[in-house]
């Protein structure tokens, strides 16, 4: 059953040609950080480019349930009225943040220092997932969390009323749990600091600086350290985000296993934490090119042009790009189905813990359609069979994941029958708008 309502059965046939712009949605992580910052700002920040996807929406709603005042422009444009760091009320209600694990954690991580209580829970996919990860360091700021066994949601946290400022090495590559301690080290005072010893996403310090925290990294022996000056006044910005480079991965993967294809995706966030994707599919000899290459609110943007690539070959992917490409591995399994030789991809445990379990997603409905896929708790490998060769024929389960949806609607595209998922309503939460683009290029995707 679907978490998002009535399921939506989706089926994607063989298509040829793809091409024109694909105008991809506002970055997510970009859309949630400025919502939260926002919120903790003192006077009004104005935002251009938002996600209006679900889970973006779920925390400006958050926000809203804790003292900010947002209102959205009808051409788009969204005012964030802030209450200041450590200025939150208590919210009245329970917090829903729907399907977004990144959501739920900044907003623990924001409301940890203040002295306040919140409850929050999800939709089934997200009371799935661990949460204990981000709730153990906000308790050595002095924060309690309680809730179901296993760390899960519903769960609800008490605020720290005298925060300790704290010093933490982050155990997994998370930029989620990495924005939590930050986004808690605000309301506390003196120095908070975090040591990631792979570097992960970087829009949270990129962010905090715009927005007038004092925030420094260096990179030593020990791993990328991050220390944040607790207690500033932070200052309202007027924010354009950036187009999501990992919505963009859907066109541009769909474009290279597509046999005709020549479509421009404009202004991706090139961001070098996120871009791992796109210089796999390079590697593995995609038709994948970087135009106007430019710098835009502090983060490199540029257009992406891909074309029909049918000699792609399969590689190993290094663990330490994993970080930077986390949400993509999915639609790049695809594509590798599609290459010639194996694609080996370690270092990936974290994809066990995302939406659902994507390795064994991914696997499971690969396997279906006839492709060779071997894993383990943090690897995988795929087998690819070359251009024109993948049978396809399945019904792949999404397990209420928006990106494995998406992958598999992909990958229906060049497989010699079409491929159906149970249930693409997921795919809302992050890129709304992706049926119809896909069909505006030139993609024959079908309801039912």
């Amino acid at each position: 059953m679907s978490g998002h309502g009535t399921p939506t059965p989706m089926s994607s046939h063989a298509s040829t040609g793809l091409s024109g712009e694909a105008a991809i949605p506002g970055d997510k992580s970009i859309s949630h950080r400025s919502l939260i910052l926002g919120a903790l700002a003192v006077g009004e920040t104005t935002i251009t480019g938002l996600l209006e996807g679900e889970d973006v929406l779920d925390t400006a709603k958050a926000m809203r349930a804790m003292g900010a005042e947002i209102t959205r422009d009808d051409d788009g444009t969204w005012h964030v009225h802030g209450v200041g760091t450590g200025g939150f009320a208590e919210p009245d209600q329970v917090i829903d943040c729907g399907n977004s694990g990144t959501g739920v954690r900044l907003i623990m991580g924001a409301m940890a220092t203040s002295p306040i209580t919140a409850t929050f829970t999800g939709d089934a996919s997200l009371n799935k997932r661990p949460m204990a990860r981000v709730t153990d360091p906000l308790a050595l700021f002095g924060a309690q969390a309680v809730g179901r066994s296993g760390g899960r949601l519903p769960m609800t946290i008490v605020g720290a009323r005298d925060p300790l400022p704290v010093r933490y090495e982050v155990p997994v590559p998370s930029a989620q749990v990495k924005s939590a301690v930050l986004l808690a080290g605000l309301n506390a005072p003196g120095e908070t600091v975090v040591i990631e010893r792979e570097a992960t996403r970087d829009h949270s310090e990129r962010m905090l600086a715009g927005f007038g925290a004092t925030i420094a990294t260096e990179v030593t022996n020990e791993g990328r350290i991050i220390t944040l000056q607790g207690q500033p006044e932070l200052k309202p910005q007027t924010i354009a985000v950036p187009r999501d480079p990992s919505s963009a991965a859907f066109p541009v993967c769909a474009a290279l296993i597509t046999e005709g294809s020549d479509i421009l995706v404009p202004n991706i966030g090139l961001n070098p934490t996120r871009a791992g994707l796109f210089t796999t599919l390079r590697e593995m000899g995609a038709d994948l090119t970087y135009e106007n290459q430019r710098e835009e609110g502090g983060e490199p943007v540029a257009d992406l042009r891909a074309r029909f690539s049918p000699n792609l070959k399969g590689i190993s992917v290094p663990p330490d790009r994993a970080a930077s490409m986390i949400d993509e591995y999915p639609v790049l399994s695809v594509v590798a189905a599609f290459a010639e030789g194996k694609t080996e991809m370690r270092g990936v445990k974290e994809l066990r813990v995302k939406e659902s379990d994507r390795i064994d997603a991914m696997a499971t409905g690969l396997r279906a359609c006839g492709v060779t896929v071997d894993e383990g708790e943090d690897w995988w490998t795929v087998t690819g069979l070359g251009h024109g060769n993948v049978p396809g024929g399945a019904t792949c389960e999404t397990h209420l994941d928006h990106r494995i949806a998406m992958s598999f609607l992909i990958l229906g595209l060049a497989t010699r029958k079409p491929v159906s998922i149970d249930d693409g309503a997921p795919i809302a939460t992050s890129f709304p708008v992706f049926e119809p683009l896909m069909t505006t290029l030139g993609a024959t995707i079908r309801r039912g």
